[in-house]
């Protein structure tokens, strides 16, 4: 038998360590009183791993059975290995491994598990309230099982022993504490909360122990200072390298070239590095665990990782769980059988009682805490979470250090973990099946009326699906023999969600604020969807989404807020900062005379001057002599140096002096006046006057040496000879501005890519809010809300523009990149599955990508603007051609705008057309006419547009231009605005030379960007780019007078989209006004308007007559 003086050495011997040689090294048992030939042990790991497949197969996943029998599986290989050697020899090495290399295999990836599942901004949002939750619980916990241990215990525990048990029992499992609530559906918000506290029990626990674990066992050798250091290092020391450590993580798991075997290997692996370079440094590796995982989420893995490696860590992470229950299992079957007595039985239901109590406790205690969060906390939570106090892995994996860190060494060690073992089987099955209950009766996990709404809207829209499938299915040829009765009985969705428990009418009948609320949380459900999806996408940056999404989470608790563009914008904060600071160093940076001098007569000697001062090298000699004052300096303020070299001090501060005066009196000799317009002269001359004045009062004290206010005077002169060093910054401040430049440029890319991102989380929301909403009253109102937070946004992403046109610029540039590569990579995919290209191939062509789309991480941050001339090819109906840009440019006019000026009038005939260059303009009209008169609009539900903005590239009175009919908007700059002017006579001039192309193309472009504005959903698969619609004629423009008819072809036309104008149709008369697409059962329209156009779309390839009618859209 070894022995150790330190319990850091202990863990180096054998599962039970000791310190006294007269007893055997296996305390749980008998020693090896044969010679050791430690094999097949695997057998006991794969046996255990298998046995808890099975049991969870068998119990269907009742996870408190599957741990029992593990429990008792091992109990029973423990007991005979304690009477029979060939099962001793079996089970030896485990008996041999010490505790805390148990703890060090399977508490780093349960850990990071257990808070990889929490949500970081749940946390942060309560976190002073899970704080002091943890804190009161654990307080609580502590004190009420500490005083039944050391009341009822009988196992001649001394008190240290007790206290070690008692601190063992508060941990709370993370895991199964919440387990059983996620599977019925309770809101995040609450299993965080809890789950958020079990962590930092866990990760206090764990810092006690560590410090007993790095101290030797004497108590006199504990140090008040190195306690306070140890925690402040495991607390804020290993939450900032946690922090840096998701970094790494981060870079590593979202590189483009890992597959997903590297990114799991990798990730399981960086768990344990991360836990072992902590530890190793002397601090807590599960803290900084636990911040890995809070600030990992889904963002941080590649798109469609993040479910793979999670899974994989889930089965870990439970194979680990079911090897520690069979482990402990056998440690305590290799104990002696004696120890087991009624008192056991009895001291294990009165811990599970105390435990259980001081859980009510705690609630009773947090609950006025809890009620000041931002969520609904009531007594009903207060009953679900007082069952919570749920025991497992942690304390288990705790239990052993209880016996290695006692002074006092018993007989029984196994009984540590026999009471903890026990109590947690018990507290996983009765609290677990308690706080199901508990959820169930007290109706938290009841849907509402309002969710059920919203489910019962989802269900019929995806029958809808279902009925629209099956009748397109039954014109395929090959399926004409199929019984669709069947089909559509067995496809019928009847899923019915029925609220178990009613609160009163309140909830019979919902009122529009409950029903808005609900709506409320599924639109930020809808955003943080399309934030996301944005990111797998490669439109939106992972940091702008992962702001995006944090906000949308930070907003949700807050009743009826729905978040805007300026609740997102806290950078603004920090960008005005950086404007201010740069502004100040400016202001201060050195700009070095060039002054136009000339000599009077022929004066040498000054111009020689002049040549000195404004060369190079007289600048880099003044900086040389500053930075050589440095080492006089340090002397100056060393009071032993200084009084050992006085003479030599004055002496140099002599010659120094002269260096200074020289330099100023040369700059003031050529500059005279102007000497003192820069800052920096102002500050060499004022350096002069206090080194004068220095010398001075040296002088006079050499003088006066009994003068006390004389020498007083003297040395603060002399302490004042620090600003020497001031100029010194003319070198820095330019590296500065610099600095600022970048962040104000990384901060303005940033905002713009978040508001971007905004705008198009509200598209989608609109989309979708029809789904999300049973009453027409709720859709118009969020309908209403959603779109002036996008008309907020939009002008945001104008504004940004106007102030960083160059960041813009450069950002989209590379967005535009990246969506050209990305097309390339699915266009690489198809021809991949298609076998067109064979693997190989296609792998080194798809390395080829990524490295294209890896390479945009060093795009420029900022491409200057193209001068205004460049902007004529930007019109997309002059399709870059030289003959039109060489045409318009001679006739085009460049025009200035301030803020707040109207470029034109609503009601005003137009004069021309407008391109903006720079800076944006708010449009303001009444809703949009398309060239119909009032009443019928009124008699349809019209989709209006009150305010719309422009930036630079877009062209302003195109469709009043062609018309030669009144302006309908207002536009009024928002900032100060630059654009090109082409008048209407110039249009016409263009028209009648390019006839008839050029007026064809604008209608096209018109027409192209009105259905895609109002008809999105619809003709979301269709290609309508304008080059490809006047290339390959995929998609034309057809004019239709007053009383002329169109026969509509169904066979060869997809989409007949009537962008203006009004038409009817021939057999019913039935009205139809722009914006609207024309059915399918209608086969010939007539002209009802002056002027109609109508946009067709063709099918690729002709399709059925027969095929069921297409949705019209509704303008």
């Amino acid at each position: 038998m070894q022995t150790t003086s330190g319990a850091a050495l202990l863990n180096n011997l054998s599962f039970w360590a000791s310190k006294d040689d007269n007893k055997p090294d296996l305390l749980c048992g008998r020693s090896a009183d044969y010679f050791v030939v430690q094999k097949h042990f695997t057998i006991i790991i794969f046996a255990t791993i298998v046995l808890g497949g099975v049991s969870k197969m068998i119990l269907k996943n009742s996870e408190a059975f599957v741990l029992m029998v593990l429990s008792l599986s091992g109990f029973v290989t423990g007991q005979l290995a304690y009477h029979f050697i060939e099962v001793h020899q079996v089970v030896y090495p485990l008996l041999k491994t010490p505790s805390f290399s148990l703890y060090c295999y399977f508490l780093p990836l349960i850990v990071f598990v257990a808070s990889l599942d929490v949500d970081f901004y749940i946390v942060k949002n309560v976190l002073w309230q899970v704080l002091l939750t943890g804190v009161i619980s654990f307080g609580t916990a502590f004190v009420t099982i500490a005083y039944v241990v050391l009341k009822f215990n009988e196992d001649s525990w001394d008190l240290q022993c007790c206290l070690l048990f008692s601190i063992t029992l508060c941990v709370i499992d993370p895991l199964h504490s919440v387990n059983s609530l996620k599977t019925i559906g309770i809101s995040k918000m609450y299993t965080d909360i809890i789950r958020g506290e079990s962590l930092i029990i866990c990760s206090f626990t764990c810092i006690f122990f560590g410090i007993f674990r790095g101290q030797t066992p004497n108590v006199s050798m504990f140090r008040e200072l190195h306690v306070i250091i140890g925690l402040s290092f495991d607390i804020f020391g290993s939450t900032i390298c946690g922090y840096w450590c998701t970094r790494i993580i981060r870079i590593i798991l979202t590189d483009l070239f890992s597959n997903t075997l590297t990114n799991v290997v990798l990730c399981f692996s960086l768990v344990y590095m991360t836990f072992y370079l902590v530890e190793y440094f002397g601090m807590s590796g599960i803290v900084a665990l636990v911040t890995v995982g809070l600030n990992l989420d889904s963002l941080s893995f590649k798109p469609r990782m993040e479910f793979i490696i999670t899974k994989f860590l889930i089965m870990c992470s439970s194979a680990y769980e079911h090897l520690i229950y069979g482990f402990f299992g056998i440690v305590v079957g290799c104990g002696e059988i004696k120890y087991f007595r009624f008192h056991s039985l009895v001291f294990t239901v009165t811990l599970f009682v105390t435990v259980n109590f001081a859980r009510l406790l705690t609630v009773i205690l947090v609950s006025p805490i809890l009620m000041h969060s931002s969520y609904e906390y009531d007594w009903r939570w207060g009953v679900v979470i007082a069952w919570s106090g749920i025991r497992g892995v942690f304390s288990l994996l705790l239990a052993p250090d209880i016996y290695n860190f006692s002074e006092h060494k018993i007989e029984a060690p196994h009984m540590f973990i026999f009471y903890i073992q026990v109590l947690s089987l018990l507290t996983t099955g009765i609290n677990s099946h308690m706080m199901l209950r508990s959820a169930k009766t007290l109706g938290l996990c009841a849907l509402s009326l309002p969710r059920q709404m919203a489910i019962r809207n989802a269900i019929q829209h995806i029958q809808h699906i279902i009925r629209n499938s099956i009748t397109l299915f039954k014109t395929e040829k090959i399926l004409t023999n199929v019984n669709w009765n069947v089909v559509e009985e067995k496809s019928n969705i009847e899923y019915n969600p029925v609220s178990r428990t009613h609160h009163g009418p309140r909830e019979e009948s919902p009122t529009d604020e409950i029903l808005i609320e609900e709506a409320r949380l599924h639109v930020a459900i809808i955003q943080m969807s399309s934030f996301e999806k944005q990111c797998n996408d490669g439109t939106l940056g992972v940091e702008a989404a992962r702001i995006l999404i944090g906000a949308t989470k930070s907003y949700c608790p807050i009743h009826g807020k729905f978040m805007s563009i300026s609740d997102v914008s806290t950078y603004v904060r920090a960008r005005s900062w950086l404007i201010k600071f740069k502004t100040m160093l400016t202001y201060l940076e050195y700009h070095k005379e060039r002054i136009l001098f000339t000599v009077p007569g022929n004066n040498k000697f000054l111009i020689l001057v002049y040549r000195i001062i404004i060369s190079e090298e007289f600048e880099y000699a003044t900086y040389i002599v500053t930075v050589m004052y440095i080492f006089p300096m340090i002397i100056h303020i060393w009071p032993t140096a200084r009084e050992l070299n006085i003479s030599a001090l004055i002496s140099i501060n002599y010659y120094f002096m002269f260096l200074y005066t020289l330099e100023s009196a040369l700059k003031m000799l050529i500059l005279k006046r102007k000497y003192f317009l820069q800052n920096w002269n102002t500050l060499d001359f004022f350096i002069i006057v206090i080194g004068i004045v220095d010398i001075l009062c040296i002088y006079f004290v050499k003088l006066r040496p009994d003068s006390l206010i004389l020498i007083q005077f003297t040395v603060v002169i002399g302490y004042l000879r620090i600003i020497r060093f001031l100029p010194i910054f003319k070198i820095i401040i330019p590296i500065l501005i610099k600095m600022a430049d970048v962040q104000i440029k990384k901060s303005l890319s940033l905002m713009y890519s978040i508001t971007k991102g905004y705008v198009k989380s509200q598209e989608d929301a609109k989309l979708l809010v029809r789904q999300i909403s049973g009453r027409e009253s709720i859709y118009q109102k969020l309908y209403d809300i959603l779109e002036k937070n996008k008309r907020e946004a939009v002008k945001e992403l104008g504004l940004i523009e106007h102030e960083g046109r160059d960041v813009v610029i450069a950002l989209k540039t590379k967005q535009a990149i990246r969506n050209v590569i990305a097309k390339a990579l699915k266009n690489l995919t198809f021809l991949w599955s298609r076998g067109i290209i064979d693997k190989h191939e296609g792998i080194e062509m798809n390395k080829v990508l990524l490295t294209k789309i890896k390479a945009l991480n060093n795009f420029p941050m900022a491409i200057p603007p193209p001068t205004p001339d460049k902007y004529l090819p930007n019109i997309v109906w002059m399709e870059n051609k030289d003959v039109l840009i060489d045409f318009f440019k001679e006739r085009t006019r460049l025009t200035y705008f301030d803020y707040g000026d109207i470029i034109c009038r609503e009601g005003e005939m137009p004069q021309g057309i407008f391109l903006i260059i720079s800076g944006m303009a708010s449009l303001h009209s009444s809703s949009p006419t398309f060239g119909i008169d009032a009443s019928p609009r009124f008699e349809r539900q019209f989709k209006t547009m009150y305010t719309e903005y422009c930036t630079s590239g877009e062209v302003l009175g195109e469709l009043s231009c062609l018309l030669k009919r009144e302006i309908e908007f207002t536009a009024i700059c928002e900032t100060t605005l630059q654009a090109f002017f082409i008048s209407l006579e110039d249009l016409y001039e263009g028209f009648d030379v390019f006839w008839p192309s050029l007026e064809y193309k604008i209608w096209l472009n018109l027409a192209l960007v009105t259905a895609s504005q109002y008809f999105e959903h619809d003709i979301a698969g269709e290609d309508l780019k304008f080059q490809k619609c006047v290339t390959s004629n995929h998609a034309y423009v057809e004019t239709l007078s007053s009383y002329n008819e169109m026969t509509l072809n169904h066979v060869t036309m997809k989409f007949i989209v009537l962008v203006y104008g009004n038409v009817i149709n021939s057999k019913t008369e039935e009205p139809h006004v722009a914006p609207s697409i024309i059915p399918k059962s209608c086969e010939q329209i007539q002209g009802i308007a002056d002027v109609s156009k109508l946009l067709i779309i063709l099918a690729s390839e002709p399709v059925k007559n027969d095929e069921a009618p297409h949705d019209i859209g509704k303008g």
